[in-house]
């Protein structure tokens, strides 16, 4: 078995498509496609554009005689397979709305994950449901109920009748899909993407993003059912006809050097993934083995999903240096599920962009006070480091607001607003949620702070995250990063948040892994990170020691702020956990015990 292509003789053309389904149709004209490897880098399945248009069309048609109402939902658990594309375009063919699923890697709390998918299935009122083979079992018990949809695997829809029904293309208008935020709230919200706004976000990927060219070829090892993973990595390559190899995030999360080799196997010259992936492909690195890696081609290394750290990224670099990696592709960019996926991209071929800011300035004016670094240390003041995130699409629109509502000038912070035609319609079902954050002129509360400086964005943190301490903001990633010093924490070992104080005021606390077991040292951690969170900042933090593995994550595998401190209240008030989330959907660790 071959790949698919690299080159090929079609034009290219950077998503100036109406729909999916035209978008798949001219890719189906060459000879690019979708690749997908196994756990030991083996590759299971090649399948051209064209075989998959075949292939969806087909399973339309089989969908159809299922007499389904136009724009009915059809719920496909996500995995890294062929199966999954195949129903995702069946759905664009037969007029129906397809709803990735998430894949649990958390597969010990059973009870959980039905519960899950429960939710899901009820809240987006799906007809059909389909799932691998594996776990058919857990789709049916979740879809046990009084609206129960058709349930099957693949080979079970593949075992139905063609209709002999005309496939009609989709309207602008109409729903392409239905994507769920990560779980950063206490359950995930269902996204309704139109056409026209997805296929706008992908003609500004393509053109003013990662500048597709002809040669371009992908890797991605992100899930399916996150928007980087499916619009950033499915949906964009394929409106450019461009390849991609396919890495399971699994497999991923116990092999990261899997992602390198086929990189390096491929001559691949785009992948993406958030820091924490970067992160932990520099933490697993043995000494001297970057230099069997072949990462010369690799001229866009997109970074999103979660906040930039430059320390992060640059460790990568430093690390993979030997392997031909040039610092110069990191590509930062910023988005959400909300905006179909990207809102804006810094330039191309740069690589990081960096914004030192006086942290005490910054703290108690909310204004980002520009600094130098490097200044004498009688000069010093203590800086914070912010990424350029870049400027925002053709037709979109941002702006830094106050919580009046006011726009705020240049390098004051504020909560962020974007408005523009890759803008969601609204939170499926939650008129009252959607209102709240979508205006009537179509601005959108993105739930996120940051400033602009000369038309690009620097996003802060959260809005909902920031810590206010006697009228001073403390952002969590500070008290983070203060952490992650220590010898004894790695990063993504720490987690910040506010908790109530006994005088109804914020208390800062700060959740960190622990692998220590002696009792001296672990006090000792603590003591050393109070006094240097006091030392830096000037305000006393509650420090709680955790075991290994058990920070909880979203399922795209950031991690979940909300979640930990809901943890750290159920337990300081002596109340047992209830429910459960993703936790460690993509940590290695937990995934190697589960095995």
């Amino acid at each position: 078995m071959q790949p698919t292509a690299t080159d090929h003789q079609l034009p290219l053309r950077p998503g100036d498509f109406r729909c999916l389904t035209e978008a798949l149709d001219y890719a189906a004209q060459g000879q690019t496609g979708m690749n997908f490897y196994d756990s030991r880098g083996k590759l299971y399945a090649a399948v051209s554009y064209s075989q998959l248009r075949e292939q969806a069309k087909k399973l339309a048609r089989r969908l159809l005689a299922l007499s389904l109402p136009r724009m009915s939902r059809v719920a496909v658990i996500a995995e890294t397979n062929p199966d999954f594309l195949r129903f995702f375009f069946a759905c664009q063919y037969a007029g129906l709305v397809p709803v990735p699923l998430p894949v649990s890697v958390n597969l010990g709390n059973h009870r959980a994950y039905v519960d899950h998918l429960r939710r899901m299935l009820a809240d987006c009122q799906a007809r059909v449901a389909m799932a691998s083979t594996d776990l058919l079992s857990l789709f049916e018990e979740a879809a046990d109920g009084p609206t129960r949809p058709v349930v099957g695997d693949a080979k079970a829809f593949d075992g139905l009748p063609e209709s002999s029904a005309e496939l009609v293309a989709p309207q602008p208008d109409d729903l392409a899909y239905i994507q769920y935020t990560s779980g950063s709230t206490r359950f995930p919200q269902g996204v309704m993407i139109r056409q026209t706004a997805v296929m706008d976000n992908l003609s500004g990927i393509i053109r003013h993003g990662v500048r597709s060219r002809p040669g371009d070829r992908c890797v991605s090892w992100l899930p399916f059912y996150h928007d980087m993973g499916l619009v950033g990595m499915v949906l964009a390559p394929l409106a450019s006809q461009v390849s991609v190899d396919y890495l399971d995030t699994r497999v991923f999360a116990m092999r990261p050097r899997r992602w390198l080799e086929l990189m390096s196997e491929s001559r691949a010259s785009i992948s993406l993934g958030p820091p924490f992936g970067y992160d932990l492909v520099a933490r697993r690195l043995r000494p001297g083995e970057a230099q069997r890696f072949d990462l010369s081609n690799w001229r866009v290394a997109g970074v999103g999903a979660e906040m930039i750290r430059a320390e992060t990224l640059d460790r990568f670099a430093r690390r993979l240096a030997p392997a031909g990696f040039d610092p110069k592709s990191f590509l930062a960019c910023y988005g959400m599920a909300e905006c179909s996926l990207a809102v804006s991209f810094a330039p191309l071929g740069n690589g990081l962009q960096l914004d030192h800011v006086d942290s005490e300035h910054f703290a108690t004016h909310s204004e980002a006070l520009p600094v130098e670094p490097d200044a004498e240390p009688a000069e010093q003041a203590r800086v914070n480091t912010y990424v350029n995130c870049g400027t925002h699409f053709p037709n979109h629109e941002i702006e830094i607001r106050d919580p009046e509502g006011r726009c705020l000038p240049e390098r004051h912070c504020g909560a962020i607003h974007v408005r523009g035609p890759s803008v969601m319609n609204g939170y499926l079902g939650q008129p009252e949620a959607s209102h709240k954050v979508l205006s009537e002129d179509g601005w959108l509360n993105t739930g996120d702070l940051g400033y602009m400086v000369d038309d690009s964005i620097y996003v802060t943190g959260r809005q909902k995250d920031l810590i206010i301490v006697n009228g001073r903001n403390v952002w969590p990633q500070d008290l983070e990063h203060i952490a992650e010093q220590q010898p004894e924490v790695r990063p993504s070992d720490a987690l910040a948040f506010a908790a109530p104080g006994a005088d109804g005021t914020d208390q800062p606390v700060i959740v960190v892994q622990c692998r220590e077991s002696e009792e001296v040292k672990r006090t000792q951690l603590v003591s050393r990170i109070r006094r240097q969170i006091s030392e830096e900042l000037g305000i006393d933090c509650m420090v709680d020691l955790v075991p290994l593995h058990t920070l909880p994550r979203t399922s795209s595998g950031k991690l979940s702020r909300s979640e930990a401190r809901r943890n750290f209240l159920q337990a300081r008030d002596g109340v047992s956990p209830t429910g459960a989330t993703n936790a460690n959907e993509l940590s290695p660790e937990p995934i190697r015990q589960e095995l």
